[in-house]
């Protein structure tokens, strides 16, 4: 009954958020004397706390209305090109100058773990200005109708190998974080029936290859329960009078509330010093913390089939990294991946891809030749400054762009640097 009483608290909470609402708007209007005081700032600031920290976050949007190219700014259309009931395939459409030369098309396979897709918008946004970009746009399980079927891990490989297909040859595939397993997966399946549609190349950026190195606390969990204790435990019915009624579902917000509790005073902190912002009329810290937010806390359902198949594939049994995973009663051999280059990507400070967990899809992909491959680990970063933020922007996509324009179809006799100054970086794994 847990997401029943998540739901009807929700909705018991409607009329108080919708006042407090009210009585911001009430204390921010100029035409109010108080609002030029400082109480007036704190009760404004105080019911827009109040306000934000009791609704339910939608689905942001990209907002991504144009990219800089050769010196201009040109428009950018959003496009569905591949449709599924749990999953779209965003074309992020550029309205190239004359004569622009062919660029790469890079296929971003965004986390199903709770988040939506526009979490990598600052992925998509740095490598707009160089590459056809495309990223998977996971539908919320509890939007989907139970009449529509059901989606697990196997179902996740079969999308990614249907994009890839969908896309055509030399196309670039980047897996951010979970998508890691199923990505590497797809493509072993690929290359195993000597597939021509397999990638050119293949980015695995802070994922969980093979969970025994540097276990985090989020490994930790999945070890210390039984799989019963999550069916049991985190599997709940979709509330009426969701589209998904019904449909059995890891409800986001116990993904989220278990992500906020891992770090739960830098979150508290963050509203603290929301709050005085806000007292003290600094609009831009206070937009700041609005946006990470209102991202953050948008969170999506997954279903249970894939939640509990993720969590006893991969964190349970490692069946990858062993060699034992299987995809539709076939196995997955990562050592027949040999036409498709690897790089791998870390961040030192990661706390939920342990250092050296991605880095094993270097180790299993024994038959990757060695000017094919190439390991990164980026200083001084966590998990989220893996695929966004200023280090991720200067340091990380720079070198993935240089990985994917020297293993291009039309550029394979290009060598690729296999130490990069500035950074820790190795050919091999």
């Amino acid at each position: 009954m847990y997401y029943q009483l998540y739901e009807l608290n929700h909705a018991m909470m409607a009329p108080w958020r919708a006042a407090a609402d009210q009585m911001r708007i009430a204390f921010r209007n100029p035409l109010n004397p108080l609002s030029h005081t400082y109480f007036g700032r704190t009760m404004a600031a105080g019911f827009e706390v109040l306000e934000r920290t009791t609704r339910r976050y939608g689905k942001p949007a990209f907002d991504l209305p144009t990219t800089p190219i050769d010196g201009k700014d040109v428009s950018v259309h959003e496009k569905i090109v591949w449709k599924r009931p749990f999953c779209n395939l965003i074309h992020f459409e550029r309205c190239l100058p004359a004569g622009h030369r062919k660029d790469p098309k890079v296929l971003i396979v965004a986390p199903m773990s709770g988040h939506y897709a526009t979490l990598l918008r600052g992925t998509v946004e740095a490598l707009l200005p160089h590459a056809e970009v495309h990223i998977t746009d996971w539908i919320d399980a509890r939007m989907v109708p139970i009449s529509d079927g059901s989606f697990d891990l196997d179902d996740y490989i079969d999308y990614v190998i249907q994009m890839l297909h969908a896309l055509g040859p030399d196309t670039h595939v980047i897996a951010v974080c979970q998508p890691a397993v199923p990505v590497l997966a797809a493509v072993s399946v690929m290359e195993a029936d000597n597939d021509p549609l397999s990638p050119s190349t293949m980015t695995l950026m802070g994922g969980p290859i093979d969970t025994r190195i540097n276990p985090t606390a989020v490994n930790n969990l999945a070890k210390e329960k039984p799989l019963d204790w999550f069916r049991d435990n985190v599997i709940m019915p979709v509330p009426w009078p969701q589209p998904g009624f019904m449909r059995q579902v890891y409800p986001g917000f116990l993904q989220l509330s278990g992500f906020m509790s891992m770090n739960l005073d830098r979150h508290v902190i963050a509203h603290k010093e929301f709050f005085a912002h806000l007292v003290k009329n600094d609009g831009d810290a206070a937009e700041k913390h609005r946006d990470f937010y209102d991202e953050y806390l948008a969170v999506m359902d997954l279903t249970a089939e894939f939640y509990l198949q993720t969590v006893e594939t991969v964190f349970m049994k490692h069946a990858l990294p062993k060699g034992e995973m299987m995809h539709r009663s076939r196995p997955v051999d990562t050592t027949a991946i040999r036409k498709v280059a690897l790089l791998t990507v870390e961040g030192e400070n990661d706390d939920i891809s342990g250092v050296g967990q991605t880095k094993a899809a270097q180790t299993i992909c024994t038959n990757i030749p060695d000017d094919m491959r190439m390991h990164y680990m980026q200083p001084d970063v966590g998990h989220y400054g893996v695929f966004n933020g200023s280090r991720f922007r200067k340091e990380i996509a720079p070198r993935i762009l240089s990985f994917i324009e020297a293993h291009g179809k039309a550029n394979k006799a290009k060598p690729v640097p296999r130490v990069i100054k500035g950074g820790k970086a190795s050919g091999t794994a």
